[in-house]
């Protein structure tokens, strides 16, 4: 018998973490590793170019193991689930979001005016270009599906957009705790800056014309300092 929440209905079942598959057998380097890494790569670039296209959740594992033409059940010794699969897809971009934002983290800690705090802006802005050159497609997939329910397959998704709103706040919180950003709440103003960020990626990755992606990013560091940096 299903237990019910607080509003009367089913209450939805404790997520599994997300995990990226395990290391098969075989030597690092050898003709099994080798086989496997391209295996799992091809059924990444698969299911990423399929759900870029229709959507995370009308494309099934069947479709995915026949477009990177393996049977399914070679899908399945790879991946537990599309969950996984999902998963395996934007781990190197978490990694690289991951080390952009601890680098942007160490550049505010060191900012002692207004000036340097814009400066530290700046090139996390610049890294983040970087991201975007080096995994456009994934940042696409990620803003397609990042704000669909966080259930099943979608939970990688959703996970990561949790991380980077958290490390958004981080900063902030680095710049208040120096006294360079008005008093607003660190929340809300990571958040809408994230928000507005994620709005203009998907612009220029769907081709919209916002000039040169570094000089729009440096636009709306000055246009979000205007109003957030201590006056």
């Amino acid at each position: 018998m299903s237990s019910k929440n607080n509003t009367g209905g089913p209450q939805s079942p404790e997520p599994k973490p997300p995990r990226v598959p395990s290391v098969r057998p075989g030597q690092k380097g050898g003709k099994r590793d080798e086989n496997r890494r391209r295996k799992v790569s091809s059924l990444c670039n698969a299911g990423l170019t399929l759900m870029l296209g229709r959507g995370l959740e009308n494309v099934t594992v069947d479709e995915i193991a026949k477009f990177a033409g393996v049977a399914k059940g070679s899908f399945y010794r790879y991946f537990n689930d599309k969950e996984e699969l999902v998963q395996s897809i934007l781990e190197p971009l978490r990694v690289q979001l991951q080390l952009s934002f601890d680098q942007g983290s160490a550049l505010i800690g060191k900012a002692k005016d207004s000036e340097s705090l814009i400066a530290a802006y700046d090139q996390i802005a610049r890294d983040m270009q970087s991201t975007l050159l080096k995994f456009p497609r994934e940042i696409t997939f990620y803003l397609q599906e990042c704000r669909g329910p966080r259930v099943a397959q979608r939970r990688p998704v959703r996970a990561l957009a949790d991380e980077i709103a958290e490390k958004a706040i981080a900063l902030t919180d680095v710049a208040h705790e120096k006294g360079l950003l008005a008093p607003f709440n660190s929340r809300v103003s990571a958040l809408a800056v994230v928000g507005a960020a994620e709005r203009m990626l998907f612009e220029v990755l769907s081709g919209g014309d916002l000039g040169a992606p570094i000089a729009a990013a440096e636009a709306l560091v000055r246009i979000v300092m205007d109003g957030l940096r201590q006056k």
